[in-house]
């Protein structure tokens, strides 16, 4: 039986943030998992640019978003959810900022929820468990939740490395957490940034904006195990090989698995 994914996005955690955030699940994520805390990001170092470039495995010189304002690519790629959809399998998206919709093409998703993070208060942990819910529910095979209140009201708001900052990304781990616990080994669980930040900002070269975590938990990893040389183009074809879905003829990245 192919194996099932849910892939999940930390907006803005740079990986000095996720070591001190003060919550103890994370020194039991680096025992169980394999992982990096220096994985690369690209260019631009922007939310939609890199979500484009984490789902479609090519740079943004290549799909040709460089902001966060979508553009439709004038050779497009077929990006991850249109991979697994064309092998048969049925993927889920769960957010909190609309921009990220524009990562999947139309009909590519058996269901989606947006709620806006300024909605109210621990949007992050509403979506997580509505993810949790649609699981039990219908088990798809593949599960992309996307957790932006660590950049709005985190970086953005108070600054990287703020203790407001680092109490998000507290927040956020515990959802991990709670998405593990509640599967019980039936998906495999990456999580991922998209990007850093400094001051109050992103989207420069600077290792602070160009550094992130990524931890993969499941039985094809090896538990303690720390990474090298990962990039986030590498994520879309990870996560095609865990799944048995073919990799677009496109995409840049390799799987960690072949690392």
């Amino acid at each position: 039986m192919d194996k099932k994914v849910i892939l999940i996005s930390i907006d803005g955690m740079r990986p000095d943030g996720l070591l001190k955030c003060k919550n103890p699940y994370v020194d039991e994520l680096k025992k169980m998992a394999s992982y990096t805390l220096d994985a690369k990001t690209v260019f631009p170092s922007v939310t939609l640019p890199c979500h484009m470039s984490l789902f479609h495995s090519v740079p943004p010189e290549r799909h040709g978003i460089s902001t966060n304002i979508y553009m439709p690519p004038v050779r497009p790629v077929n990006g991850l959810f249109e991979q697994i959809k064309n092998a048969g399998k049925t993927s889920a998206m769960y957010y909190g900022w609309e921009p990220i919709r524009d990562v999947s093409r139309p009909e590519s998703l058996k269901a989606a929820e947006y709620i806006n993070a300024y909605s109210f208060d621990h949007v992050d942990a509403m979506l997580t468990d509505k993810a949790l819910d649609y699981i039990k529910l219908a088990k798809p095979d593949f599960v992309f939740l996307y957790m932006v209140e660590t950049d709005e009201k985190g970086g953005h708001e108070n600054g990287w490395m703020s203790e407001a900052y680092l109490d998000v990304i507290n927040l956020a781990i515990n959802n991990v957490k709670k998405v593990i616990e509640a599967t019980k080994g039936e998906y495999t669980v990456i999580v991922t940034a998209d990007h850093g930040g400094h001051d109050r900002a992103h989207g420069t070269d600077m290792p602070e904006d160009m550094t992130i975590p990524m931890i993969f938990y499941g039985p094809d990893f090896e538990a303690g195990k720390e990474l090298s040389g990962v990039s986030i183009l590498d994520i879309a074809p990870t996560v095609a090989e865990i799944m048995n879905v073919p990799a677009a003829r496109e995409w840049e990245g390799k799987s960690v698995l072949s690392k």
